[in-house]
């Protein structure tokens, strides 16, 4: 059972891990994995193993692809028993060298335990940009 409230869960996904996405820091989102944590992007059936192997090289080819991303208006639910929180969330990202804001509606499922994420399952209504 986890010792997290609620408000602890919407804060690991808004607060550190989307909004170290949305500013580039690289740190900070892997800062919310375990080591040997694996996201999968599921639309794609794309699989991202270890958070300093898979996931780090998957974030810095975001980051490098990516002048600007930004998530929000999101929709929370949580399940505290077992350390589970499905996120709903707008995404608009410009690739590097153009002016046009791509707009995504994606569901993240995030799986976790003593505070940290070990399974992230990405749901994506575009094209697959975690690579």
């Amino acid at each position: 059972m986890s010792t997290h409230p609620y408000p602890y869960y919407v804060d690991i996904v808004t607060k550190r891990y989307f909004d170290g996405v949305d500013n580039f820091d690289l740190q900070k989102v892997l800062d919310c994995f375990h080591e040997d944590a694996v996201l999968t992007e599921v639309t794609s059936k794309t699989v991202h193993e270890g958070r300093d192997q898979g996931i780090k090289t998957m974030f810095e080819g975001l980051f490098d692809a990516h002048s600007v991303i930004w998530h929000g208006n999101f929709v929370h639910t949580a399940d505290t028993e077992s350390e589970a929180i499905c996120s709903q969330f707008s995404v608009e990202v410009t690739p590097k060298g153009s002016d046009e804001c791509l707009r995504y509606e994606n569901c993240n499922r995030f799986y976790l335990k003593d505070g940290k994420f070990t399974r992230v399952f990405v749901y994506m209504s575009g094209d697959n940009l975690l690579k």
